[in-house]
């Protein structure tokens, strides 16, 4: 099941473990099973701490494995094999059962550990998504320090007549105690935010004491971490504050135009830019979003929790998000058959057809990502041309299963009130209305910055929503910079946005430098 070198390398990390780990098997007569059993054995001989039994609970789900503790009386379970990306997922849960220290601070450990229960978590997973994993390690970091709580990760491709019957048709989908908790991204902090209702205020609070920041980056991105990076060398108290750190590009697959890399994915590369942040003395502050931007001595930012954050200048790096059709049934059936992340969501769809809305370059890639797992895919373009790569356009057209419908305007989204049903759109050409009968819907059409929070400050935009920057990053704002996606930089990429993230620094720098004397005559005089 496991190579050599994945052998020696678990061999090393599972030698920190101080406590004994029982892997609890509970399988049927289904080749996954097999390789479930396979998978537990080549674990168990690599670390004396390690057992493996036959789980005494009949009413478990099958194929499974619970990583459990016979000291602390934990549990973490895996439904399925959790291979894929979430391979990562079980070696953590092994190591954290096990003793092993894990990277969340002394404050959130204690605040899980303080949690009353019971607190049963189920979370729907493909083993394609890279959301999944941030939402399974955080659900299984406090299953390990808490005996209160539980928490079981579930393939949905595998335990399809349990997807269909919860009707879960996006991941990831987190239940609690059999109630949808939560579904998409989430992490620690979100999690214990919802479960603690003291958690938000405690921060803002913690937020509210924070000194005066001589940059403070509004957005953790490629554009925002490089501002960050920059403005830390230059000795600047610099902050960042972010709902979560790497934005869009945690979402993406597969990056093969990052220059000097080779090919990466979106999720490695995230960690990376935070590796390389915190490698600085850099404030960064997750799990916060912006909700103002005003200035009377110096800017602040107020945050929806009702934080308000000081800075002698700001970038604003707040990146773009996934454009809507904005037709009706759209919002109706949001992770209900409508989905945005074809690598998260297709597995959910096997078999099954369904349409992607654009035929740029993410809209070609994302129909014959689906085209491998799905029965059908229809691509529906409203131009009368395809906008993507004429080497993609080729790949699609040599497969079978993907029909590319151009001039087509989406109109509707219909379901059963449950789930996606099909779509209506009209031939721009003729005027017919016609319908297409479908299990999901994958937009790709483009993306909207996530800059809704400035329109009431004297920021100049344009109208798409675009901060307007000049060659520095500056904004019609004086002090205040801004780089990446939300701008009006004309190309929206990751080596871009890097780019613009440190030009909007060093103009922030250049900024503070001519203003610095202004500035501490201000101070004086208060």
């Amino acid at each position: 099941m496991l190579d050599t070198n994945i052998k020696n390398q678990l061999t090393s990390h599972f030698a920190s473990i101080t406590s004994p780990v029982e892997l609890l098997i509970a399988l049927d007569d289904s080749n996954k099973s097999t390789e479930l059993k396979n998978l537990a054995n080549d674990l168990a001989s690599l670390s004396d701490k390690f057992s493996v039994r036959d789980n005494p609970n009949q009413d478990v789900r099958r194929p499974s494995m619970v990583v459990s503790s016979p000291i602390n009386n934990t549990q973490i379970t895996f439904a399925g094999v959790p291979m894929g990306h979430e391979f990562t997922s079980l070696i953590l849960a092994l190591l954290h059962t096990g003793g092993h220290p894990s990277k969340a601070s002394e404050t959130e450990i204690e605040q899980i550990k303080s949690l009353p229960g019971p607190l049963n978590f189920e979370v729907y997973i493909s083993l394609s998504c890279q959301t999944c994993p941030q939402v399974v390690q955080a659900l299984n970091l406090m299953a390990a320090h808490n005996e209160n709580i539980t928490a079981t990760m579930i393939d949905g491709a595998l335990f399809q007549d349990e997807v269909n019957e919860r009707n879960v048709l996006a991941v990831p989908a987190v239940y609690l105690n059999g109630e949808l908790f939560s579904q998409g991204a989430v992490n620690l902090t979100d999690i214990l935010n919802k479960v603690d209702t003291k958690a938000a205020a405690r921060q803002a609070e913690a937020l509210n004491d924070k000194e005066l920041f001589d940059v403070l980056v509004v957005g953790g991105g490629p554009a925002g971490a490089s501002a960050a990076i920059y403005s830390a060398r230059k000795g600047l108290n610099t902050g960042v504050v972010a709902e979560r750190f790497g934005g869009q590009v945690s979402d993406t697959l597969a990056i093969e135009n990052f220059i000097s890399v080779k090919a990466t994915e979106g999720p490695r590369l995230v960690a990376q830019l935070e590796e390389h942040v915190k490698e600085y003395d850099v404030d960064v502050m997750q799990n916060q979003r912006a909700a103002s931007l005003t200035k009377q001595d110096n800017y602040q930012i107020t945050l929806e929790n009702g934080a308000v954050l000081n800075a002698k200048s700001v970038v604003l790096a707040t990146g773009a998000r996934w454009r809507e059709m904005n037709v009706p049934g759209e919002k109706e059936y949001r992770g209900h058959g409508v989905a945005y992340c074809p690598h998260c969501d297709g597995p959910l769809f096997k078999g099954k057809a369904v349409a992607v809305i654009g035929g740029g370059n993410s809209g070609i890639e994302a129909a014959i990502d689906l085209a491998n797992i799905v029965e059908h895919v229809t691509v529906l373009e409203f131009a009368d041309t395809l906008r993507a790569d004429e080497v993609l356009i080729r790949k699609a057209n040599s497969l079978n299963n993907i029909t590319i419908i151009k001039n087509a305007q989406t109109t509707e989204v219909v379901g059963d009130g449950k789930r996606v049903t099909g779509l209506s759109y009209i031939d721009r050409i003729s005027g017919d209305e016609k319908s297409l009968e479908l299990a999901g819907i994958f937009v790709q059409i483009g993306l909207v910055p996530n800059t809704e929070w400035l329109k009431d400050s004297a920021l100049s935009l344009t109208r798409f929503g675009e901060i307007e920057i000049d060659s520095k990053g500056a904004t019609s704002l004086p002090g205040v910079y801004a780089a990446g996606d939300a701008t009006t930089t004309p190309f929206k990429q990751i080596i871009i946005a890097m780019g613009s993230g440190a030009t909007a620094s060093l103009g922030a720098f250049d900024y503070l430098i001519r203003h610095s004397d202004e500035t501490q005559s201000t101070e004086d005089a208060a």
